[in-house]
């Protein structure tokens, strides 16, 4: 037993140390660190890019190049990718790539605060008008500000990197888009390169400023490594999706909710409780509106309660209605898809009303086994009753006493049970009810 023991506690630090330590960067003296940025800019990708940074520096690389392919993301994610950019102690080359790929949106604003930025041929750059998530459009009033904001912040990097500043405020302000090409030939990237070999050649010795000092870069001939995600970089890029992190809270509530209303399943409640812990770790990295989160529990609330309350479905619509209000407040500037948030909430609202009038039927039904099951059925007296005598029920042959004489084969309706004997009394006339209980006649 002490050996399986043993082993069951070796195979959880194994999964610990992969969900909390990343994958380790093998290298030489002189390396230069690979950072591979594909998707979406959100709180996942930005903590990886965050934790490649600093274990580049930790090793003394020379460079760290993030290879950049992305649509775009939230805001706030991006400026915490610039930050690190901006306050790293190693170079930071910024690289669109490889062939095909493209830096749109918030992927302008981080290609220009690199300490260089270059891009493949056949990339493009441009497209960062700030829309809601999903593309929507911010209303005029506020877009008005977030624009201002934007192009504002977009053009003090670019100029701080001296790079085009009009160009980037362009993007911003009329989502102009451009190609390799027409991005080195504006100044806003300083080169074009085919691959990381190249880029490395290229950009070796020149000259950048890293935190107050100049820095000459020597990249030729360096070794390249590739920063790996550890387990818990990919899981947190899993669940940062808000769409994903959506999923997660509602499997989650609707699991615990079904062990509580059914003790003992186990599965559900063991599936609801690691959902909800996985979709609570993914809200601190997602802007979550907490007035939505707690309209969604109070909705869950009432569905609870009209299991207990005979509310004649007033409470089951409030929690359908509290239900789809929080989950359209649930993110404050990102969104759950509409594609999955309408079909969610019938699934959710259907199950929770399903199991609730399942509950409630099962709590109202009348017992039909033990002592409580014999009270108001119907049998059949065996023997004259006068008080006392023998009566079939439900198949079996009790000892019955009665408040009046009652015939042979009469039916009878049991009262109360009182030790092991039946209080009866006559039963209303019930037709050929004798010829269906064994042993009446």
């Amino acid at each position: 037993m002490s050996g399986r023991l043993l082993t069951f506690i070796g195979i959880g630090i194994a999964v610990l140390a992969g969900f909390f330590l990343d994958s380790p960067v093998v290298g030489g003296a002189r390396e230069v660190v690979v950072i591979e940025f594909e998707g979406a800019i959100n709180p996942g990708t930005a903590t990886y890019v965050k934790r490649g940074i600093g274990r580049a520096a930790d090793r003394g690389a020379e460079a760290v190049v993030i290879q950049l392919d992305t649509p775009g993301g939230l805001a706030s994610s991006m400026r915490s990718i610039i930050k690190e950019i901006l306050n790293s102690p190693v170079p930071v080359v910024v690289f669109v790539g490889p062939k095909g790929a493209g830096a749109a949106s918030a992927g302008v604003m981080v290609t220009v605060a690199g300490h260089i930025a270059a891009m493949a041929p056949g990339t493009n750059i441009g497209a960062a008008h700030p829309v809601m998530a999903g593309g929507r459009d911010i209303g005029k009033a506020m877009s008005e500000k977030v624009v201002h904001d934007m192009a504002a912040y977009g053009r003090g990097i670019a100029e701080e990197k001296g790079r085009n500043g009009d160009w980037v405020e362009r993007a911003i302000r009329e989502s102009v888009s451009i190609t390799a090409e027409e991005a080195v030939s504006h100044n806003v990237v300083d080169l074009m390169a085919e691959d990381i070999d190249t880029l490395l050649y290229a950009i070796d010795g020149r000259t950048v400023e890293v935190k107050g000092t100049r820095i000459t870069l020597d990249t030729d001939g360096a070794s390249v490594v590739y920063y790996r995600p550890g387990f818990r970089d990919r899981v947190l890029k899993t669940i940062s999706d808000p769409n994903i992190a959506y999923i997660l809270m509602m499997v989650g509530l609707a699991g615990i909710y079904f062990e509580l209303s059914n003790p003992g399943a186990i599965l559900p409640g063991v599936i609801g409780g690691i959902s909800l812990i996985l979709a609570f770790y993914s809200f601190q990295t997602l802007p979550v509106n907490y007035a939505g989160l707690l309209l969604i529990v109070l909705g869950i609330i009432f569905f609870i309660a009209e299991i207990m309350v005979s509310s004649f479905g007033v409470l089951a619509i409030g929690g359908l209605i509290s239900l789809t209000i929080g989950s359209i407040m649930l993110f404050e500037d990102v969104g759950v898809s509409i594609r999955l948030l309408l079909p969610t909430i019938v699934l959710v609202a259907g199950f929770f009303l399903v199991v609730t009038g399942l509950a409630v039927k099962a709590f109202r039904s009348r017992t039909s086994t033990g002592s409580e099951g014999l009270v108001g059925s119907i049998g059949a007296a065996m023997e004259r009753l006068d008080p006392e005598g023998l009566i079939s029920i439900h198949g079996e042959t009790w000892r019955a006493r009665a408040s009046e004489p009652i015939e042979r084969g009469a039916p009878v309706e049991v009262e109360r049970l009182e030790g092991l004997k039946l209080h009866v009394k006559r039963a209303a006339d019930v037709g050929d009810f004798k010829h269906n209980e064994k042993g009446a006649v």
